[in-house]
């Protein structure tokens, strides 16, 4: 079981009377994850084999398909993911960048350097 030590956070606020605040990097790929899949055309976030398992067996991982750098005051995302078929990709992709970016940004105060997307695949829905 990890503790609070050997999990990987960033410190966004210090204050010495209070104490200070810091936010995990799984976090930062929570906020990536569900901003990308608030976009409409998105199907899904696609993962390696063991988020697919851990999904289904009823686990919700909400980082699946996200990988997150966070360094200093700068962040660095890579988002998986699948479309829906009949979209266009380059403006599904360019809403997805600019709805991470600024809700990375509001949410935790750290500037997003690059949002990199990698479409894994293309759902076509049976009617």
């Amino acid at each position: 079981m990890a503790t609070d030590t050997e999990r990987s956070s960033h410190k966004v606020y210090e204050k010495d009377q209070i104490g200070e605040v810091q936010i995990a990097d799984e976090v930062v790929a929570i906020i990536a994850g569900l901003a990308a899949t608030e976009v409409e055309g998105v199907d899904s976030l696609a993962g390696n084999m063991s988020n697919e398992l851990i999904g289904k067996l009823g686990m919700k991982n909400l980082s699946k398909g996200v990988k997150v750098e966070v360094t200093e005051e700068h962040v660095s995302v890579n988002i998986s993911m699948n479309l829906k078929y009949g979209y266009s990709i380059p403006v599904v992709c360019e809403k997805v960048q600019d709805k991470v970016k600024s809700a990375i940004e509001n949410m935790t105060g750290l500037t997003v350097l690059d949002v990199n997307i990698k479409i894994a695949g293309v759902n076509v829905e049976e009617q």
